[in-house]
């Protein structure tokens, strides 16, 4: 079927196309009254990732480790002054009236332990805070500063800052619960902050870390879709100056957005934080299509056609690049299901299905309205083409020393690539403006980090936990992992054996050892256990049998590589130093270096696909090898050179950027070919030379590429302005990649052309 005829038979039905395209969009939309909200971190991950499932085995075995930790910072800088005391007894007893609080954990209700005799006390160590005095306060000073347990992790080292933790056993699947538990954990501060005004609270945590996940994700929603729809909607009045085609412009994409989103509910999806852009991605990239036809429809109409024939005039000049650079975007997107993230996953299907429902409304739907609708054939300033056409000379007078300039800084750029190391910390997914990622700071600054590895530690048989030789095994791992700069508590069961065996011989510190015997170290455990009021007990060091227990590694806030690196060394030191009977280890931060890591090499592999498709694809529709592989070039360049200078301005590889690879390859694909398209036709159809079909090329979709990579670098900024970082990289990164690519089309590309078929053009004039 010829683009006459298609024009013809789209005009014919426009009224039934037009119905039908919007009954279609609805029914797709309906698919949204099923989506649902999650802000859980363990979104992120897949049920059968090794690292995941590590870590629920862990939370099963021991108690959970989803908690929200009060920091207080007392203006005295004395952790231990008279009102500070009294706050955190005050906070430690409010807290245990939050919602899904399973344990409070404070300086003033730690379990100390002492000896009368042969009895074994066990008492908080400061039993009225409200009481306290300065003698009592000092003592719990003393104890606390050279107790294991708790400094680093419920008081600095300078006894400046201390903390109240607040273990929570939150309900699976009910999104409510965490802003119920931040709610009335706010509340809580708000109210510590009237009663202690010279006490700053800071509030962090893994319950914390998943709302700030929402939050951000609220944010988004309600700010970075008007913002680009305002964008849009300005850029297509200033390019059409017709409000009839900028509305046709703006259904196309709400039905786009509409689709994509619907049949996102119709597949059962689970809307999170990294999936919240998918409305502002599609927005940008369904309007591409769309601006390339309504121009080449208005330069039809300044021509002098009616209304039919600049359509069928459009049709012929875009279908097929529209196609084409439909059908490489979504190439691009789909290659992030090579990634081991499910919302990244989620995020590249949906936003393809986006892009084809754009496609299919671009050569349905706006042509059959636009025949209906009334048009004005005043739109198209002459000004715009002359200037392409002056630009065009210029390119051509210029091309050597351009295409020169252009290779020279593309390998200046790219050799700044080992620049860039691979590092996501999930702590940075938040931008330092959020309340959350100040609170954490701070506390990581002041206090600890809430980085942590949890291992577990299994021995041979049940209560095998009480074999001095296990407990010694315990004991020299805890320190061996003391000796690392970055580890900043270790949580271990060996101190306490240790200090039970102390204080059972008279308090004697020579007796601060392991135990000599299993029967004495299991009493002496017995003994303790019994002494623990309720919810204060070891479920969250040992397993029900006594065969196995949880030592907590609290670090500093680093870099996702040296998590790693740490993990690595420690199940090496396990396996050539110890007997234990089995060893598994995991934590959120453990779970996100390791996807942060096989991220990388599985996007990779999903774009090198992908990039194979596109180029097969390419040489096909052009029929020609030779533009097939020089469209290849400003097509690979773009993000290698993008690269280049992420790793001279920022140098870390993280989720965000890694899966904007396979998103920017299907989107830089676009400006290539519907100039190479031009350019073909003005070389085969019309039988131009090379300047001439560089000129005719610029002067039929130079400025429309100019305003759709505007489109698009505008959009992917608006997402730079996300306050969830993971968002706003991607967003930098693309957007940069994307104004690379234009520059290289603009002036590597038609350079390129010229120098590679000039003199084949001069030998053929010679004949």
């Amino acid at each position: 079927m010829t683009s006459s005829q298609y024009t013809q038979l789209l005009y014919k039905n426009r009224y039934i196309i037009v119905l039908f395209a919007l009954l279609l969009a609805m029914a797709a939309a309906a698919g949204g009254k099923n989506i649902t909200f999650s802000s859980d971190y363990r979104v992120f991950f897949d049920k059968s990732n090794e690292q995941m499932a590590a870590f629920e085995r862990l939370q099963n075995t021991y108690s959970k480790s989803d908690n929200v930790l009060f920091a207080l910072l007392p203006k005295s800088r004395d952790a231990f002054d008279v009102n500070t005391i009294k706050a955190v007894g005050q906070l430690t007893e409010a807290a245990w009236q939050l919602p899904y609080s399973s344990r409070v954990d404070s300086i003033t209700n730690y379990q100390h332990t002492s000896a009368t005799e042969d009895d074994l006390i066990v008492e908080n160590l400061i039993e009225n805070p409200d009481e306290a005095n300065e003698s009592q306060r000092e003592y719990a000073k003393e104890i606390a500063l050279s107790e294991p347990l708790l400094i680093k992790r419920l008081v600095s080292e300078k006894a400046d800052v201390t903390a109240v933790n607040v273990t929570v056993q939150m309900p699976t699947g009910d999104e409510k619960a965490v802003r119920i538990l931040m709610e009335k954990s706010r509340e809580l501060i708000s109210m510590m902050e009237e009663d202690y005004p010279d006490i700053e609270f800071a509030l962090t945590g893994l319950a914390p870390l998943s709302n700030a996940f929402a939050e951000s994700a609220e944010r988004d929603i309600t700010t970075l879709i008007p913002m680009m729809f305002v964008l849009i909607i300005l850029t297509l009045g200033f390019l059409l100056r017709s409000f009839t085609a900028t509305l046709v412009v703006v259904l196309i994409i709400f039905m786009s957005i509409l689709t994509a989103m619907g049949m996102f509910g119709w597949a059962g999806r689970v809307l999170s934080p990294p999936t919240t852009v998918i409305p502002t991605i599609v927005m940008t990239v369904a309007i591409a299509g769309s601006i390339h036809i309504l121009i080449s429809f208005f330069n039809g109409l300044k021509l002098g056609m009616d209304k039919l024939a600049a359509m069928e005039h459009s049709m012929k000049l875009n279908f097929k690049a529209v196609f084409i650079t439909s059908v490489t975007t979504m190439f691009g997107f789909l290659s992030m299901n090579f990634s081991e993230v499910p919302p990244l996953r989620e995020t590249g299907t949906t936003v393809s299905i986006g892009v084809i429902a754009a496609f299919i409304f671009s050569v349905t739907f706006l042509p059959a309205l636009m025949l209906i609708l009334p048009i004005k054939a005043k739109t198209i300033d002459s000004e715009k083409a002359s200037l392409m056409a002056r630009y065009a000379d210029f390119i051509i007078r210029n091309h050597l020393s351009l295409f020169i300039a252009s290779i020279v800084l593309a390998i200046a750029l790219i050799a700044a690539i080992p620049l860039n190391k691979i590092n996501d910390e999930f702590i940075g997914y938040f931008d330092t403006s959020t309340q959350f990622r100040k609170d954490t700071d701070l506390v990581a600054q002041r206090l600890s980090g809430i980085y942590t590895i949890e291992f577990s530690l299994q021995s041979k048989d049940s209560d095998g936990i009480s074999e001095p030789d296990f407990i010694r095994d315990l004991d020299n791992f805890s320190g061996w992992l003391k000796g690392f700069e970055e580890v900043e508590n270790v949580f271990t069961l060996s101190d306490i054996f240790k200090r039970l065996n102390k204080n059972l011989h008279g308090d004697d510190a020579s007796w601060h050892r392991i135990p000599d015997s299993k029967e004495l170290a299991a009493q002496y455990l017995l003994l303790y256990e019994m002494s623990l009021p309720y919810g204060l007990d070891l479920n969250d060091q040992i397993n029900v049998d006594k065969s196995a227990v949880r030592v907590v590694v609290t670090l500093k806030n680093i870099s996702s590589f040296r998590t790693l690196e740490i993990e690595k060394a420690a199940q090496d030191w396990l396996a050539e130093n110890t007997g234990f009977d089995a060893v598994y280890d995991s934590s959120p931060n453990i779970m996100f270096s390791h996807i942060g890591a096989r991220n990388v090499r599985s996007i990779i592999e999903g774009s090198l696909l992908a990039l194979i498709g596109i180029s097969l694809l390419m040489i096909g529709v052009l029929r020609s090898l030779k533009l097939g592989l020089i469209s290849l070039i400003p097509n690979l360049l773009p993000a290698a050179m993008a690269f280049g200078l992420w790793g001279i301005f920022y140098g870390n590889l993280g989720l965000s950027v890694t899966s904007a690879i396979g998103m920017t390859l299907g989107i830089v694909v676009d400006d290539t070919v519907h100039f190479l398209v031009k350019y073909r036709i003005a070389r085969l159809e019309k039988q131009m030379s090379p300047q001439d079909a560089v000129r005719y090329a610029f002067t039929h979709v130079g400025m429309a590429l100019f305003v759709t990579t505007f489109v698009l670098v505008s959009g992917f900024m608006i997402l730079a302005s996300s306050s969830f970082l993971m968002n706003a990289q991607q967003g930098v990164f693309t957007a940069m990649t994307l104004g690379i690519a234009l520059i290289l089309d603009f002036v590597f590309l038609p350079s390129l052309l010229l120098l590679s078929e000039e003199r084949k053009h001069e030998k053929q004039q010679a004949l």
